[in-house]
Parts: structure tokens; C-alpha cells; sequence
């Protein structure tokens, strides 16, 4: 079987279908796009393993690996989208559509194609004067649980030394970004009927004092901790979701609130949970209320790269451009946690990220592409 061109490759990504959410209405399994590289990446002498994910129905995690040895190359990305709202597309998500000088398609800024220009990179290779691996790696339900990344980190199995996740990155280097917390903050007061307040204890009035803590909290947080090499220097706390009561005229019983934290390197996100509990556990002693808090998804750490490590060098001298720091997260951590020095370095914008008529421009392919080549010379060559 032939390897399909470069255009062709990005059109079988983009109709195989493999959205992740931790809505199972939306959830899907990424069993399609996972075989089209392994039958690609094995047709150009890859070693290929598709691995099933623990614990997750028909998801998995591919490697794709050419040469041996400690050191080499890694060209990563996650084989998931987001879920999509068709009636604000112009397009068909899972057709892609070239036009205006585009490419139109879920996931062909974030990120799928980036697998495909990696495998274009890769197919005059002569796998065999490799002097150190490439291994291609990818990745399931980055856009939702992460379980993916976090399955490879639990095999603690060494892949190489030097990573390049082809996030979309507008094909500038990034060496580190912000993490990702989401915390549920839930308060178990008491109903009773308005006009006598001694009859309940209010879940809403006590979430009054809790906002205010945790406003004060973040005030703390942004006197302690700064990076001016973000866009917003300072980490960030958002009050995204509230919900209590019934009706005007009971006292309400139950309010629950959502926030989103992202820390900067340098912040950990345990030490961050156990610092606001205690915090909100104090403020509740004696109030006659319960606190609950739980979390609803691990959090992604924040990463940082050294400026010093051979990746973000070769980054920035194949680009022209100093590596960047970025609010979004990435699998980034979870690679560093295997051994690798990481780069964030795609194609994409991120501003077509989650995107109706997400779009990737023609124009950063032949470029994406000879970054890769040039990476894979100097790490593996």
C-alpha cells in the first residue's frame, strides 16, 4: 500500500471522526485515525504499536519508532478533537475543503495534519543511517481527560530525549505555558420558608463569603507569583459557574460554584488545591454549613523548558523567532515527566483552535514541513 499524498493523508485524518468530551453524548473513539497512521507510518518501515488505553474503551495511543537508542527525536500531537456545533460550520467538519488558500476541517489547525506533515518529513527518510530514533507519537483525548498522555506516563517507558508537540503555535516555538485547575466548590446549608431566617442556614449567603475569600486568595497569588515573559503575567483564577436555590421564597439549601486556575511554572497544582481548602475549610468552621470540594479532572501542570536545552535552540534558529511562554496548556508535562525536553512548535493558529470552519493556511505547510526535516537532521541525523 502506497503511503497517500501529503494533501490526501490530511484528508483521511480529517474524515475519520474521533471527538473526545467528557460528555459521552459527544465522546468517540479514535480507533480510525489511529489506523490510518499505523498503516502509513508501517508502510515507510516504522516499527508501529497501537496500544489500548487502560481503562478507556477503544481509545489508544500510537508509536511509531525508526532507529534505536537513548536519545533521538519525538514528534508528538493527540489524534482527538472538540466536539463541534455543525450549524455555525460553512463547511462539512470531516471534508476537507480547500479554499481562499485554506484548508478547512476539524482538526487541521488543532492538530491533526501536523501528523501528516510529520510523515511527509519523514518519507525520503533512509530509515537505516538513522544514527539516533524518531518516533512518532499520538496521543488519545488530549482535548478532554488526558488519559492518553498519562497511560505513557504510567509505563514509564523511555521514548527519547528531544519532544515537538505540533500544537498550533503559528510555527513559533514555545517553551513553556500555564496549567490548567478546575475546582467545584459545593455548600450543603439548610431550606426553610424566607420569612424566618432561623429557620435554615443559607448555602447562597455562606458562597457569598466563600467568592470573597477566593477573590482575596487570587489578589494573594498575583502579589507572589509573576513571569513577565506571559501575555498576563500573573496567574489566573476565574469564577466560571454558579448555581444554588430553587425559589425566591426558600432559603436555599445548596450552592455550587466552578472555578478555573492557571497557574504559572513554578506552581504546583496539589500544593494550590490544598492551600484553598484549608483556606475555605476555616472560613465554614462554625457556619452550620458543609463544605464539599472536588475536582473535576486531574489538571494539567504548567511546563517549562529550559532556554539553554538543545530543542528550544534548534526551535528558535529553524524559526527566527526566541521561544515563547503561552496561556494554553499541553501533553507538554507529562513528556517532561518521561525524560523529554519539549517544544510546542505547529503549524496552526490557536485562534482557530475550537473554532467553527477551523482552518489551517497553505501557506505554513511547506515551512512546517522543512522545520521538521531540519529537526529530524539535527537530532536523529
Amino acid at each position: 500500500m502506497a503511503v497517500p499524498s501529503l494533501i490526501e493523508m490530511i484528508k483521511h485524518l480529517i474524515a475519520a471522526p474521533s471527538v473526545s468530551s467528557i460528555n459521552p453524548h459527544w465522546d468517540q473513539s479514535n480507533r480510525a485515525v489511529i489506523g490510518h497512521l499505523h498503516d502509513w507510518l508501517s508502510e515507510l518501515g516504522f516499527n508501529v504499536e497501537a496500544l489500548p488505553v487502560p481503562g478507556f474503551d477503544d481509545k489508544y495511543n500510537l508509536v511509531a519508532t525508526a532507529g534505536s537508542g537513548p536519545d533521538g527525536l519525538i514528534l508528538s500531537g493527540h489524534t482527538d478533537t472538540v466536539p463541534y456545533d455543525d450549524n455555525r460550520w460553512r463547511f462539512d467538519p470531516f471534508t476537507l475543503t480547500e479554499q481562499d488558500n485554506r484548508l478547512y476541517g476539524l482538526g487541521t489547525s488543532d492538530m491533526k495534519a501536523f501528523f501528516a506533515l510529520a510523515i511527509e518529513a519523514s518519507r525520503e527518510l533512509d530509515l537505516s543511517k538513522l544514527k539516533h530514533p524518531l518516533i512518532l507519537l499520538a496521543t488519545a483525548d488530549e482535548e478532554s481527560t488526558m488519559c492518553g498522555a498519562q497511560a505513557l506516563v504510567e509505563t514509564n517507558r523511555c521514548l527519547g530525549r528531544h519532544a515537538a508537540i505540533g500544537e498550533p503555535t503559528g510555527l513559533r516555538p514555545v517553551r513553556m505555558h500555564k496549567g490548567i485547575s478546575m475546582e467545584t466548590i459545593r455548600l450543603i446549608g439548610r431550606s426553610g420558608h424566607s420569612s424566618n431566617p432561623a429557620l435554615g442556614i443559607s448555602a447562597l449567603e455562606g458562597m457569598h463569603k466563600v467568592i470573597g475569600d477566593i477573590l482575596a486568595w487570587r489578589e494573594a497569588l498575583q502579589a507572589r507569583y509573576r513571569n513577565p515573559l506571559f501575555e498576563v503575567e500573573v496567574p489566573t483564577l476565574n469564577l466560571g459557574h454558579i448555581h444554588g436555590g430553587d425559589n425566591p421564597n426558600r432559603i436555599c439549601a445548596q450552592c455550587e460554584l466552578q472555578i478555573d486556575l492557571r497557574p504559572l511554572p513554578g506552581m504546583n497544582i496539589a500544593q494550590l488545591r490544598g492551600e484553598l481548602k484549608a483556606r475555605l475549610t476555616r472560613l465554614m468552621e462554625n457556619s452550620g454549613l458543609t463544605l464539599e470540594m472536588e475536582s473535576p479532572f486531574s489538571g494539567i501542570p504548567p511546563m517549562e523548558t529550559p532556554s539553554s536545552s538543545a530543542i528550544v535552540q534548534a526551535g528558535e534558529a529553524l524559526t527566527g523567532y526566541s521561544a515563547e511562554a503561552v496561556a494554553f496548556g499541553t501533553e507538554a508535562p507529562y513528556l517532561q515527566q518521561l525524560g523529554m525536553e519539549t517544544i510546542v512548535l505547529g503549524p496552526g493558529d490557536i485562534d482557530q483552535a475550537h473554532q467553527p470552519d477551523e482552518y489551517l493556511g497553505l501557506e505554513r505547510i511547506t515551512p512546517m514541513v522543512e522545520i521538521l526535516r531540519n529537526l529530524i537532521k539535527r537530532f536523529c541525523l
